[in-house]
């Protein structure tokens, strides 16, 4: 599983980070890579107009907000 974190780098960005590193050890799943993108244009690719972004396998779960670890951690299971 790869999880992408789409921001410039913000407060915000770095809580969802926070996030879903929170979620992926409550999972305890060892194949899930963490990524964060803070290339505009690999952001714009996406489609994604507000940041923070969530990513998970090339499908867009949130924009412009920060889900807490426990609505990541739904989406991680699925």
């Amino acid at each position: 599983m790869k999880i992408e974190i789409l921001g410039t780098g913000c407060s915000k960005c770095k809580q969802l980070e926070e996030n879903v590193k929170t979620a992926v050890l409550r999972s305890g799943k060892k194949d899930i890579e963490i990524i964060k993108v803070t290339d505009i244009s690999l952001i714009i690719a996406y489609g994604v107009m507000s940041t923070p972004a969530l990513i998970i396998d090339k499908k867009v779960k949130c924009t412009g907000r920060i889900p807490d670890s426990k609505e990541i951690a739904e989406w991680i299971k699925t």
